[in-house]
């Protein structure tokens, strides 16, 4: 098992350096950000900023054209995926494919678990002390202190 860990920090490490050449300016708080296996990070004139103690487990993907913006000490299961943008489409006449794309920034808060399978949208906002449970699509605004299970939104007791 030590073996498989430090196998996993370097490939971390050596991707993180990466990110970083590709990314420059656009990349803030790449140190402190930890991923397992197949993490993706694009970045088109957009700006991602990870808090302190940020984990990806294996095959998470962030897009960003806009803004995206991680707090602290935030969690995520596998395969969760984070968008700040989305396709246009306006015209029935036109493909979609050349209508562009509109943004909205995506904030989540401090003390956030996300869980398996969750896809966050454009314009969404996730308070601190939140949990999203497995398999949620998250389009809108989920306040501090908050539990998301079922697309429902309760209060963290």
């Amino acid at each position: 098992m030590l073996f498989l860990k430090l196998y996993y920090h370097i490939c971390c490490l050596l991707k993180k350096i990466l990110f970083k050449i590709l990314f420059n300016k656009q990349l803030i708080g790449i140190k402190n950000l930890n991923f397992r296996k197949r993490f993706q990070l694009t970045i088109d004139r957009g700006q991602v900023i990870f808090g302190r103690n940020v984990f990806f487990n294996n095959d998470c993907s962030i897009h960003s054209v806009g803004k995206i913006n991680i707090g602290n000490d935030c969690i995520f299961g596998e395969n969760v995926k984070i968008y700040d943008h989305n396709h246009i489409f306006k015209s029935k006449l036109e493909p979609i494919r050349i209508q562009g794309l509109s943004h909205g920034n995506v904030e989540i808060g401090n003390n956030v678990w996300v869980g398996t399978n969750v896809v966050i949208l454009s314009g969404s906002k996730i308070g601190s002390n939140v949990v999203v449970g497995a398999g949620n699509i998250i389009s809108g605004i989920i306040p501090d202190n908050s539990i998301v299970k079922k697309g429902k939104i309760e209060k963290w007791r």
